[in-house]
């Protein structure tokens, strides 16, 4: 949600996927692959984004966060963060998401968007339990 130079963000990537593979993740196994290539996460996003409303975004505890250490003048892309987080689980259908304690408002997101969606549409997107990581 922050500005990158292109640079650094190509190198990011590539550290990412070398870190991804060396905690073991057998790419003949696990399909790997950059979400920016896919467009279909961003057009999810925007139809999901029509369907959310904002005061439910600003109820989120990582945007009062966020927000308030950048003057409050967080972006819409800070805002918006949890609607494509929620495309990216509901686009593939996921119905187990691994996540973090610090991740559930933004799981519970997905599954509100996604119950809404198939109320007004009907059935299409499985609602995703949340599989609670231990530390």
């Amino acid at each position: 949600t922050m500005p990158k130079e292109p640079a650094v963000l190509r190198q990011n990537i590539l550290d990412t996927t070398a870190a991804i593979l060396a905690c073991g993740i057998d790419p003949k196994k696990c399909i790997l692959f950059r979400q920016s290539l896919v467009p279909e996460h961003a057009e999810l996003a925007w139809i999901l984004g029509c369907l959310t409303n904002v005061p439910r975004l600003l109820r989120l505890p990582q945007w009062k966060a966020k927000h308030a250490s950048q003057n409050n003048e967080g972006t819409v892309g800070l805002l918006t963060y949890p609607v494509l987080q929620a495309a990216d689980i509901l686009l593939y259908k996921s119905t187990r998401v691994p996540v973090g304690e610090d991740q559930v408002l933004h799981l519970e997101l997905a599954q509100d968007t996604a119950q809404h969606f198939n109320k007004k549409y009907g059935e299409f997107f499985p609602v995703p339990k949340a599989i609670l990581s231990e530390l």
